[in-house]
């Protein structure tokens, strides 16, 4: 059975796209069949991912607005054990084609439901605003991974994320939750990076994952060859990391997994 997560931060810049790729690349690496779904209208997982603007013909604006199926808009990327649903800056527009609809919140998790797609992890790289779009991903998930910059206003952005999850759980889909946080951008010498840690961790727990995404130059150079940080650079802290990462996560996983006979 396929798990759906949503990567989401209303706020931009803290690393969800970088995550959505690199932990869906560590992920694959140990044996995962993953889909990327990219609803943010700037369209970085995908470039990300090698999928040209030009080319991008079925896109998440058509699987949210046309119906069309996921198995058909989704792309071979280059990234073995991964696809991608590509978006383009059409995406834009769909909050306003959805506010038209009775079941504005309900279109994605319907196309996610009816797929017939082959993946063990679907991640949905979020926009950075608690829009429509996010709404969409949320009733369709899960869980929720939380890619947290290590800054001064980090909790005051994740209690809005909560409270947001908190009235979807209430209203549309009462079996998300909360996956965990996973601090990024991370530089252990700065004061003020441990202090939001220490911060974060005393307020959620076990939560927050051990691992840390740091600050790492060949995380940010490795999209612009169309590679995942572990073929472009296997022995960097970033992949180390986010290899680090996909093992917390599968070992959690496993961890809450109930037993067949139960």
């Amino acid at each position: 059975m396929k798990k759906v997560i949503s990567i989401a931060n209303q706020k931009g810049g803290v690393g969800k796209t970088t995550t959505a790729i690199n932990f869906g690349a560590a992920l694959a690496a140990r044996g995962k069949k993953v889909l990327v779904i990219d609803l943010d209208p700037q369209g970085n997982a995908s470039t990300g991912m090698g999928i040209e603007r030009s080319s991008r013909d079925l896109t998440t604006y058509d699987v949210l607005i046309d119906g069309a199926p996921i198995e058909r808009a989704a792309r071979d990327c280059g990234f073995d054990g991964m696809k991608i649903v590509p978006a383009t800056t059409d995406l834009a527009s769909a909050d306003a084609h959805l506010m038209t609809s009775t079941r504005r919140v309900m279109h994605l998790k319907a196309a996610v439901v009816k797929g017939g797609y082959d993946a063990d992890v679907v991640l949905i790289d979020c926009p950075p605003s608690l829009n429509l779009l996010t709404i969409n991903a949320f009733v369709a998930s899960d869980a929720i991974l939380v890619p947290l910059q290590a800054e001064f206003f980090a909790l005051e952005g994740l209690s809005q994320l909560l409270l947001t999850v908190k009235d979807v759980r209430q209203s549309a889909n009462p079996r998300l939750r909360l996956e965990g946080v996973v601090l990024t951008m991370y530089d252990g010498r700065n004061n003020l990076c441990r202090q939001v840690e220490a911060d974060v961790r005393e307020t959620l727990g076990e939560l927050v994952y051990e691992t840390r995404i740091p600050r790492n130059v060949r995380l940010s150079e490795a999209p612009s060859y169309s590679q995942s940080i572990l073929t472009f650079d296997p022995t960097s802290r970033g992949a180390i990391a986010y290899r680090s990462l996909a093992g917390e996560y599968l070992r959690r996983t496993d961890a809450t997994r109930e037993p067949e006979n139960a």
